[in-house]
């Protein structure tokens, strides 16, 4: 059972203290950056959001890949 959003850490929170040490799941991305999992799921299609890979069937992510990705939207954000 997952814990509701407002326990969950926000995306800068999370880049600060350091994302898991494991490949991410589209749950792990959805929950991170606070965003529905569907919406991983159409980054992807579009080839717009953070990228990922396959394992066989599964889905999986960087996490070195993500927070690259965070660090440029901040950056087009801001300029």
């Amino acid at each position: 059972m997952s814990q509701p959003r407002s326990s969950q850490p926000n995306a800068c929170a999370a880049l600060r203290s350091g994302l898991p040490d494991r490949y991410l799941t589209p749950d792990d991305i959805a929950d991170i950056l606070e965003v529905p999992k569907e919406t991983v799921y159409q980054w992807r299609r579009k080839r717009v959001g953070p990228p990922g890979f396959r394992i066989g069937k599964y889905l999986r992510y960087d996490p070195a890949d993500v927070r690259a990705y965070v660090i440029e939207r901040m950056a087009a954000d801001a300029a």
